[in-house]
C-alpha cells in the first residue's frame, strides 16, 4: 500500500512534480523511515498520530533536513583536519621542547661533573733512570732510556719492553701514522717543537678572520695518549745511526740549552719543510705562511695597515702604499690567501672602515710562470685568472722577483710584444712570500751525514720509504722533507739475477724473450709500485724496444726501456695528501712487521730485506687538487676539471670538513663558518 501511495503521489502531488524518477522518492522515503525507526520511542509515538495523507509535507521537511545534514557533514571533515593538524603540531612541538630541555639539562649535569673541588692524589712510582739517566753516546749526553711517565698505570708500564718507535715531527704524515698504528706493538715517542697538529690547507682562512686558529689545531698529546705514547716538546738536532740515538735539544726560558739522547729501534723522520727563498735578498721584509705564528702575524699586520690608513696624518701616497698587498707566488697557498683577502675587503671592510679604503685597496699576485695554479689543469688556471680579473686582483705572470726592499718589491717582467725584460716595482704595506718548499736545517744535516743523499731539496728514500744510506729497516722519512727515488734502471741487475741463475747465464749477456720480460715487469711492479701505470701494455713496450727485431731484449735494450720509464716518473707532490698516505702506509707496514716478528725470531731471521718480504712498496694515489679563489672554487680530479661559484665553495668546505682530524675541530669549523655568516669577520689585532 505504501509503495502504491508513493507512486501515485509522485504524479498527483504538485510539491513533487519536479521529481522525474519515482525510485528517487522511494529511496528518500525508505531513508526517512529508517531514520524514523532510529529515533527515540517518544518521538516515534508522536509520529503515529499524524494521518497518512499529511506525509508529503513530512517528506519535504525530511529533504530539507537531509540537505542541512549533508552541508554540515561536508564542513565537519575540514574542521576535523584542522583540529588534528593543530593537535599533532602541538604534540610535536611539545615533544621537541621536552627533548631539547632534556638535552640542555643533561649537558649541564655533565658539565657539572667535569669540575673537581679536590685534587686527585696518585701514588705513582718514577723510575730512578728517568730522574737520573745514565750518560753515553759520542758526546756523553744523558740517554733517556726511561721516561718519567713510563709507569703511569699498567698500560704505560706494559709498553716499556716493546720496540722503541721514535717519530720526529707532528705533521700530516706523523699524525696519520699515530692514528693507524697498533699501540700494543710499540713504545711510541713523538718529538716536536710544536705541541699541536696544524690543519694547513685552511691556514689562509685564518689570516683574515674567516676561521679562528684554534679551529685548525689539535693538541698532539690528545693523539699520543690514544696510542699510549709519549711526547717531548724539543728540537731534533742530529742522529747517530750506528748507535741508534737521536740528539735532542731543549731551550729554557732563560736561554739555556740542554741536550740529551733518545734511543730508538725504528725512527720516522717527518719534520716537514720550510719556505723556499730562491736566493732572493731582503726576505726579512716579507711574511711567510707556514705555522700558527705566521698566520697570527699576517692578520695583525693587515689590520694594522687598515688602522694606519684611517689616520688623518696619513698622506694619499702613504695610504695607497699601506693598502697595497703583494703575494709572491701563484701556487695554491698564494692564490687562496689573495682570495680570502679579497673576500674580507669586499664583505667586511666597508662595514667597519671608511669606504675610501675599499676604493684604494689593491691586491697583486706575482707569478714566475705563465699561469697561476700551474700544477692544475690549464682550463682551471685560466678560470682562476678570469675570476681574479673580474675581482680586480692584479695577476702579474712571467714575473721574477729580484729583491725585496723595506716597502717595495723589485721584479722583472717579460714584455709580451717586444720580448724585452722590464724591471718594475710594487710598493706594499704587507708582502707574503709563498714560493715552494725547501729542506729544514735538520734535514740538511741528515743529508750531510749520508753519502747516498744527493738531492738538494729533500731526503731520498727507496719505495719502502727507508732513508737511503742508513741501516736497512731502521730509519724512514715521510712528508715534505722526503722524496721517493725511483731508480729502476739502476736495479736492472737485481731484476735479472734470479732469471740468470735459473738459466745458468750471465745477467748482462742474458736475452729475454716475452715470457721472461713479463717476469721482469712483475718484479719491477712489486719493487716500484709507482711504475705500474707505465707497464700496462707489455707487448707494445717489448716490440718498441726490440730494436734489432730479434724477438728478444738484450741487456742494453732492457736498460734503455727501464731508463725511459724512470724519466716518466715525476717526484711526488709536497702536499698533505701525499704525507697522509705515507703515514698510513708506514702504520700498516709496522703492524705487519710486528705480527711477523715472533715467526722471524723463531726461525732466527734477523737480516735481509724484511720490509719487502712482509709488505709491498709505497704507491701514491692522487685523488685530485682543489683551491679556493674567492666565493668560488676549482677542482682538478685526475682529468676531470670542474669549478664554479658558491655551490663549489660548499663542496670545497665539505671536503676539508670531512678530512678534519677530530670531531672537536669539525664542530669548531662549522661554528666559525656560521659565525662569519651571522656576524662577519673579526677585524681586530691582538
Amino acid at each position: 500500500m505504501l509503495r502504491q501511495w508513493a507512486l501515485s503521489s509522485v504524479h498527483t502531488n504538485p510539491l513533487t512534480r519536479q521529481i522525474s524518477k519515482p525510485s528517487s522518492l522511494l529511496r528518500t522515503f525508505r531513508t526517512h523511515n529508517t531514520r524514523r525507526a532510529s529515533q527515540p520511542p517518544l518521538f516515534n509515538a508522536s509520529l503515529k498520530t499524524i494521518p497518512a495523507r499529511s506525509s508529503p509535507l513530512l517528506k519535504v521537511n525530511s529533504r530539507a533536513s537531509a540537505t542541512t545534514a549533508a552541508s554540515n557533514s561536508a564542513k565537519a571533515p575540514k574542521r576535523n583536519r584542522i583540529v588534528r593538524f593543530v593537535y599533532k603540531a602541538s604534540a610535536f612541538c611539545g615533544f621537541a621542547g621536552l627533548t631539547v630541555t632534556g638535552l640542555v639539562v643533561a649537558f649541564f649535569i655533565y658539565d657539572a661533573s667535569t669540575y673537581k673541588e679536590e685534587a686527585e692524589k696518585y701514588d705513582i712510582g718514577v723510575p730512578e733512570l728517568a730522574l737520573n739517566p745514565r750518560r753515553g753516546g759520542p758526546k756523553n749526553l744523558p740517554i733517556a732510556e726511561v721516561l718519567v711517565d713510563d709507569e703511569d698505570g699498567e698500560e704505560m708500564f706494559r709498553q716499556r719492553g716493546k720496540p722503541r718507535l721514535v717519530v720526529l715531527g707532528c705533521g700530516w704524515g706523523s699524525v696519520a701514522l699515530l692514528k693507524n698504528i697498533n699501540p700494543d706493538n710499540y713504545h711510541i715517542t713523538v718529538v716536536s717543537p710544536s705541541n699541536y697538529f696544524l690543519y694547513t690547507p685552511l691556514l689562509p682562512s685564518a689570516t683574515v678572520g674567516t676561521l679562528e686558529l684554534r679551529s685548525l689545531v689539535e693538541p698532539i698529546r690528545r693523539i699520543t695518549s690514544k696510542v699510549k705514547g709519549h711526547f717531548l716538546k724539543a728540537h731534533a738536532e742530529r742522529v747517530d745511526f750506528s748507535a741508534k740515538l737521536v740528539e735532542v735539544s731543549q731551550t729554557l726560558p732563560n736561554g739555556e740549552e740542554r741536550r740529551f739522547y733518545l734511543p730508538y729501534d725504528k725512527l720516522v723522520i717527518g719534520v716537514g719543510s720550510k719556505t723556499r727563498t730562491h736566493g732572493v735578498e731582503g726576505l726579512e721584509n716579507v711574511e711567510f705562511l707556514k705555522n700558527v705564528t705566521d698566520a697570527r702575524r699576517i692578520r695583525s699586520k693587515v689590520i694594522e695597515c687598515f688602522e694606519r690608513a684611517c689616520l688623518p696624518s696619513t698622506t694619499d701616497e702613504e695610504r695607497r702604499k699601506l693598502l697595497s698587498f703583494v703575494i709572491c707566488g701563484g701556487g695554491p697557498t698564494g692564490v687562496e690567501f689573495a682570495a680570502e683577502l679579497f673576500d674580507m675587503l669586499n664583505e667586511d671592510l666597508t662595514h667597519m672602515y671608511p669606504k675610501i679604503l675599499r676604493n684604494e685597496v689593491s691586491v697583486h699576485v706575482v707569478q714566475s710562470r705563465s699561469h697561476i695554479l700551474n700544477t692544475y689543469d690549464e682550463a682551471l688556471s685560466r678560470y682562476a685568472e678570469e675570476r681574479f680579473a673580474r675581482d680586480q686582483v692584479d695577476v702579474l705572470t712571467n714575473s721574477r722577483v729580484s729583491r725585496i726592499e723595506k716597502e717595495k718589491v723589485i721584479f722583472t717582467q717579460k714584455d709580451e710584444e717586444s720580448g724585452k725584460i722590464i724591471t718594475k716595482e710594487l710598493p706594499f704595506g704587507m708582502c707574503l712570500w709563498s714560493t715552494g718548499v725547501a729542506q729544514t736545517g735538520f734535514a740538511e744535516r741528515i743529508a750531510g751525514q749520508l753519502e747516498l743523499q744527493r738531492n738538494k731539496h729533500a731526503l731520498e728514500t727507496d719505495p719502502h720509504l727507508r732513508l737511503l744510506g742508513t741501516p736497512l729497516g731502521d730509519v724512514y722519512a715521510i712528508g715534505d722533507c722526503s722524496t721517493v727515488q725511483n731508480n729502476i734502471a739502476g736495479h736492472i741487475t737485481d731484476f735479472l739475477r734470479q732469471i740468470a741463475w735459473e738459466k745458468g747465464a750471465d745477467p748482462e749477456k742474458l736475452a729475454l724473450d716475452f715470457g721472461m720480460w713479463r717476469n721482469v715487469a712483475a718484479r719491477v711492479r712489486k719493487k716500484f709500485p709507482q711504475a705500474t701505470d707505465h707497464l700496462r701494455r707489455l707487448d707494445r713496450l717489448f716490440e718498441q724496444y726490440d730494436v734489432d727485431k730479434s724477438g728478444t731484449l738484450d741487456f742494453d735494450e732492457l736498460k734503455e726501456l727501464l731508463g725511459q720509464i724512470d724519466s716518466k716518473l715525476t717526484s711526488l707532490p709536497a702536499t698533505a695528501q701525499r704525507a697522509h698516505q705515507q703515514g698510513q702506509y708506514l702504520a700498516r707496514k709496522f703492524n705487519k712487521l710486528a705480527q711477523a716478528a715472533p715467526g722471524l725470531a723463531m726461525n732466527d731471521v734477523t737480516d735481509g730485506d724484511l720490509d719487502e718480504a712482509v709488505y709491498k712498496g709505497f704507491e701514491y694515489k692522487h685523488f685530485g687538487s682543489l683551491a679556493y679563489i674567492g666565493n668560488a672554487a676549482v677542482f682538478d680530479l685526475n682529468g676531470l676539471s670542474i669549478g664554479g661559484g658558491l655551490i663549489y665553495v660548499y663542496l670545497w668546505r665539505s671536503v676539508y670538513f670531512a678530512q678534519s682530524v677530530s670531531l672537536r675541530t669539525r664542530m669548531l669549523l662549522a661554528m666559525d663558518w656560521g659565525k662569519r655568516t651571522l656576524f662577519g669577520r673579526d677585524l681586530m689585532n691582538f
